[in-house]
């Protein structure tokens, strides 16, 4: 179990730049001294939760700078009634919301609750409703919501201000669930119920340390935060590779697909100063041959998303268009190096949904107002790896090819001997050169 902080030592332990918002939140309607029900004893414990916590709700929430930079930010007690949230509660982070959006800010949560509260029944659970629609606002007018999952964040808090937030971040050991723990199914494997085993799961970005907590939000928010002028293009990778042009459509694959060729891990590295990754689709799935997140690079930002020369599975296209929607709304630009045999086609592939992940890809590439630059930097393999290519702004490494189909299977669907897979390879004009000739690619990049 992780160390439970109160509200207040979580602020501290995050930043030394805090003013409280003290302000009465309109809408303050709970009905009568033991709440909406009038639930016997509901007032003593509320009376009891004050005097054990210095605080008069579940939730604290001010402006506050981490790393330099300013956000709004809110903070769960979890020793007041469990964190729970009641309308007071819900009155405090709608509040907190408008704030966020009224100045520009981002809105950092480090939540710790067990959900909503019993002792005000469905008043409680609509605070949800409210939640949801204060976050939709504010994701509407464009800052960025980056939630930290304290110990426990489960029920209503982990649904709405934890899991829906742009960037969810975890501390180590956190139980974090919709379930609580008194009400799982007692065979339910304790495992999927923690930060780690939904960082696995594609639901959390990163665990991270409480002493790199500081450190980690402060770069995210630099990350993350609104650009003044509409961008520029992201400046197009160098190549890592010293090899030449290809003379033929077979040379072309075979240099593809060398092993010592340079991946998409050495490109991201040579390209940017500082990487922040996120993780998984949010439906449960992770595909290790796909980077994504943001970067800095040259005092700005830029958000990736990188094939690394396996076939992208379907987790791997939600996770980029999860990405390149976000960098859109923020106004931030977007590369993408495509390097992928093709999309996954195996039959765990087309149960998780690889049709629709693809065609969402597509859907956030064509959809995008801010600019996306692509490099090829290994193997196009067809709809698989155009998804992720920018129409009218993709260049090629010398190292690399582009084709509708992998030249054995087109000569397998043409009936052609094994020895005519060369001669379909060339047929197919993959080559760089031929993409830049075919209008497909506007340059064949160098090393310098």
């Amino acid at each position: 179990m992780a160390d439970r902080q109160s509200a207040r030592a979580a602020i501290a332990a995050l930043t030394t730049e805090f003013e409280e918002l003290t302000e009465a939140p309109p809408g303050d309607t709970t009905a009568g001294d033991d709440g909406p029900l009038a639930w016997a004893g509901y007032a003593d414990s509320r009376a009891r939760a004050i005097a054990r916590t210095g605080e008069r709700e579940s939730v604290v929430h001010g402006l506050a700078s981490v790393g330099g930079h300013g956000c709004v930010l809110v903070s769960f007690e979890f020793g007041f009634l469990g964190g729970s949230l009641g309308q007071r509660t819900g009155d405090r982070l709608v509040a907190a919301y408008e704030a966020a959006r009224r100045r520009g800010l981002p809105l950092v949560s480090l939540i710790a609750t067990g959900g909503s509260r019993m002792q005000e029944g469905m008043v409680a659970l609509t605070q949800l409703q409210r939640v949801a629609l204060a976050s939709a606002r504010l994701r509407a007018a464009g800052p960025a919501q980056i939630a930290v999952l304290r110990d426990p964040t489960t029920g209503g808090g982990w649904a709405t201000l934890g899991a829906g937030a742009d960037v969810v971040l975890a501390l180590p050991g956190a139980q974090v669930g919709f379930a609580g723990s008194r009400v799982r199914p007692p065979d339910a494997d304790p495992a999927a119920y923690t930060a780690e085993g939904q960082w696995a799961a594609g639901q959390v970005d990163a665990v991270v340390a409480p002493d790199g907590l500081p450190g980690t939000v402060g770069r995210w928010l630099r990350a993350l935060r609104l650009p003044d002028t509409p961008p520029d293009p992201a400046p197009v990778p160098r190549a890592l590779s010293a090899a030449g042009l290809p003379e033929t459509g077979w040379d072309a694959v075979r240099q593809a697909r060398s092993l010592s060729r340079p991946r998409a891990e050495a490109y991201l590295d040579d390209y940017f100063a500082d990487r922040l990754p996120l993780v998984g689709d949010r439906c449960g799935g992770t595909d290790p041959g796909l980077l994504a997140g943001f970067g800095w690079r040259e005092g700005r930002s830029v958000a990736y998303v990188a094939q690394c020369g396996t076939a992208t599975r379907p987790a791997g296209y939600r996770t980029a268009a999860r990405v390149i929607r976000l960098a859109d709304r923020l106004g931030l630009p977007v590369l993408t190096l495509v390097d992928t045999p093709g999309a996954a086609n195996d039959a765990a592939a087309e149960r998780a949904g690889a049709g629709a992940a693809i065609a969402d890809a597509f859907a956030a590439v064509a959809a995008a107002r801010v600019p996306l630059t692509t490099l090829v930097i290994g193997e196009g393999g067809s709809g698989g790896a155009l998804a992720l290519a920018a129409p009218g702004n993709t260049h090629v490494t010398p190292d690399s090819y582009f084709s509708v189909i992998a030249p054995e299977l087109a000569a397998a669907i043409l009936k052609r001997a094994p020895d005519q897979v060369r001669v379909t390879a060339d047929q197919l004009r993959l080559r760089p050169q031929d993409l830049v000739e075919l209008g497909f690619a506007r340059s064949v990049v160098g090393p310098e």
